[in-house]
């Protein structure tokens, strides 16, 4: 069964920085895109950002864009989202999310909480 192991979450003030983590175990994981997504309280999941296999191509949400960084190390099957310059906005739970490169299924983490307070 595939994992995803968020962390890296917590409470911080705005205009702090943290660094997110995504361990996978899938085993196509150098070859399958990733993403990173997150569910505000009484908000439905939204897109924050996503890379292609190998980093090259990088997207992201608006709301985001210029602050979160996401990269990852395929060989330590690790993605990351660095956020600078948190906001009040930014707290979310945040989740890992990785298409199969194999047959396109759609793997998710439970998620690591981010709170940040004004």
């Amino acid at each position: 069964q595939v994992q995803l192991v968020e962390s890296g979450g917590g409470p911080v003030q705005a205009g702090d920085s943290l660094r997110l983590s995504c361990l996978s175990s899938l085993r196509t994981f150098s070859t399958s895109a990733m993403g990173w997504f997150r569910q505000a309280p009484g908000k439905e999941r939204e897109f924050v950002a996503a890379t292609n296999w190998n980093g090259g191509e990088r997207y992201y949400a608006d709301s985001v864009k210029g602050r979160f960084i996401i990269s990852r190390d395929n060989g330590r099957n690790t993605l990351y989202l660095q956020m600078n310059k948190l906001t009040p906005e930014d707290t979310a739970v945040y989740y890992c999310n990785a298409k199969d490169d194999h047959d396109g299924t759609d793997h998710w983490g439970k998620g690591t909480l981010v709170t940040v307070s004004s």
